[in-house]
Order: structure tokens, then C-alpha cells, then sequence
């Protein structure tokens, strides 16, 4: 059975590696670094680690103005508060003058569980997602998180790093996984529909192609860790080569991962979509698990979707 590790957990780890290696790389964090899991760099390396209290605007300006100065700061807290509460200094401070800070979000999502609504952020792809320039990173699991990190310090320009509180299966290969900024990844072939993924929900719809397949129907899975820029080619193949596309996300339909991949093939290839997510409402408390089978975000209703489409006349 494959390890489970939370993204965040490969976050505070990625930061170890970056802070060790590179002179400019700080973190900033915002009373969370236990949660975040930057307390990591702030037990080793504290001269790079600054704590701004309960302060995330504060704190985003701060880093805005650290980037002027040749410094590569990593802005750490939850999706709610970085995404959330910091949306307009991110867009005037970082994105306007398209500055080079690194936005690292965790707890994102449903699987937040029992904090309840006003912490489930599935809004933040969408806000961020809308800000000129701004690149989306949403990593499956710790190997691609990790790998996610070191991407976005390469990278010259403002990136926003999405992050899950909750453990989710390892299934990439540290040795063979090579991550790129902009590029899906095809995990299983099929030509019965694409299902098309991000985040923790990437490991549920390699469970639904299994379940799928024990049933005659062959399903392409495609993990897709870059949301902004989207991989428009590997979406069109799977337009042409499937005819039909399931997108899923631990996020709102609106805005996010499903509408990212409609406006790609109703422009170019127009095929039947339906989008996976949390609809237009509010999350509710609960174990995490519990609150994502509520919302539907299991292999075990991706498969019903599937079988939905593939086979409309046939019977659950």
C-alpha cells in the first residue's frame, strides 16, 4: 500500500532543501507554521523565517517589497487567508508589477474537515486563477509537491502553490517524476472518456479508472498539477482521441480546474464536459473523508459519472 503524506508536509520539506541551497529564499508565515509546516525552516534555519502574527496583508506587502530587493520569499498560510483575505495585496502588490513571490496555500479545500466552512477554501484557484500572470500549481502528492516547489523557485514571476491538510496516497516515482510548469501528465490510457484532475482528487480518479475498468470501460486519467498556465494540448488530444471529459476537483466548479478545461475545448474542440466539484455552495464541518464523500469527491461517484456517460442505458 502506497505512504500517505500530506502536500504541506512535502512543502516544509521542499523549504529545507531551497533555504539550504539558495542565499535569497525566506519564508513568511502568519501564525500557522505548525500547520503550514514552515516551522520547519524556522527550527533550522530561523534568520531565514519571519512570523507576522495574524497579519496576512501585512505580510503579502512585506514580501512584495523583499522581492524588490533580490530576495525570493515564499508567503505561507492557509488557502482562506492567503488567497482569501490577501487577494488584493497579491493582485496591486505582487501581480501588478508581476513581482517574484512564491504563494503557498495550504489547507485547501473540503478536506480541511472540521474546521468547518469559513475555513474550506474552494474559491482560491478561481481568485487566483483571474490575476494577470499569476501561475496556478495544484501537486497531487509529496513527490509532485516537492517537485512543485523547486519549479516555482525556478521560476521568474509570481506563483500560487496549493496545498492539502489532508494524507493522500504517494504514487509517483521520485527517481523517474520530472514536473513541469504548464504540462498535465496521462497516467492511464483509455478512450472511453478522459477524466482530467487535480490535487488530492487526482488519486480518486485513478481509483474510479479501476473501478471503471472492472466494469468494461476504459478510462484515460489525466493529472493535470498546472491549472495557469493550462496544458491546452494534452486537453485536445483528449478531446479527439475520447470524445467525452470528466473533469474533477476538490474546489468549486466555478472558476477552478472544470472551467479552466472548458474554455479550452468549447473554443477549440468543443466535446461534452461535466465537471466534478463542490457546486455552488458552502462546505460543512466533519472528517475530512466524510465531507468529501458528501460533496460527492470519490472514486466511487466519479465511476457513477463515468458510467452515467459512457453508458447512459445501463443500470447502476
Amino acid at each position: 500500500m502506497a505512504d500517505k503524506i500530506a502536500t504541506r508536509q512535502a512543502y516544509g520539506e521542499a523549504l529545507i532543501e531551497l533555504v539550504e541551497k539558495n542565499d535569497k529564499v525566506v519564508v513568511l508565515d502568519a501564525d500557522l507554521a505548525n500547520a503550514t509546516q514552515t516551522c520547519k525552516v524556522a527550527k533550522a534555519h530561523p534568520e531565514k523565517f519571519y512570523n507576522f502574527g495574524i497579519a496576512e496583508a501585512n505580510m503579502v506587502d512585506i514580501a512584495a517589497g523583499m522581492s524588490t530587493m533580490g530576495y525570493v520569499p515564499f508567503v505561507s498560510s492557509f488557502a482562506m487567508f492567503v488567497a482569501g483575505r490577501g487577494f488584493e495585496q497579491i493582485r496591486n502588490s505582487i501581480g501588478y508589477p508581476h513581482l517574484n513571490v512564491k504563494i503557498a496555500a495550504t489547507h485547501a479545500g473540503l478536506s480541511v474537515g472540521e474546521d468547518g466552512a469559513s475555513h474550506q477554501c474552494c474559491e482560491d484557484i478561481a481568485l487566483m486563477r483571474s490575476i494577470p500572470g499569476m501561475v496556478v500549481l495544484s501537486p497531487a502528492d509529496d513527490v509532485e509537491a516537492r517537485a512543485a516547489v523547486i519549479a516555482a523557485y525556478n521560476y521568474q514571476g509570481p506563483v500560487y502553490l496549493r496545498f492539502s491538510r489532508l494524507a493522500t496516497p504517494v504514487f509517483h516515482d521520485p527517481e523517474t517524476y520530472e514536473f513541469q510548469i504548464g504540462k498535465g501528465e496521462k497516467l492511464t490510457d483509455g478512450y472511453d472518456i478522459a477524466v482530467i484532475s487535480t490535487g488530492l482528487m487526482t488519486n480518486e480518479a485513478l481509483r474510479a479508472a479501476v473501478l471503471a475498468k472492472r466494469q468494461g470501460m476504459n478510462v484515460r486519467v489525466i493529472n493535470m498539477p498546472t491549472i495557469k498556465p493550462i496544458d491546452e494540448e494534452i486537453i485536445l488530444t483528449a478531446a479527439r482521441e475520447c470524445g467525452r471529459i470528466i473533469t474533477v476537483e476538490e474546489h468549486s466548479i466555478i472558476g477552478g480546474l472544470g472551467e479552466a478545461v472548458c474554455s479550452v475545448v468549447s473554443e477549440k474542440l468543443p466535446v461534452p464536459v461535466r465537471r466534478i466539484g463542490v457546486m455552488d455552495q458552502f462546505g460543512h464541518s466533519g472528517p475530512a473523508n466524510e465531507v468529501l464523500r458528501d460533496y460527492g469527491l470519490t472514486a466511487d461517484n466519479i465511476v457513477n459519472v463515468i458510467r452515467d456517460i459512457v453508458r447512459p442505458d445501463a443500470k447502476a
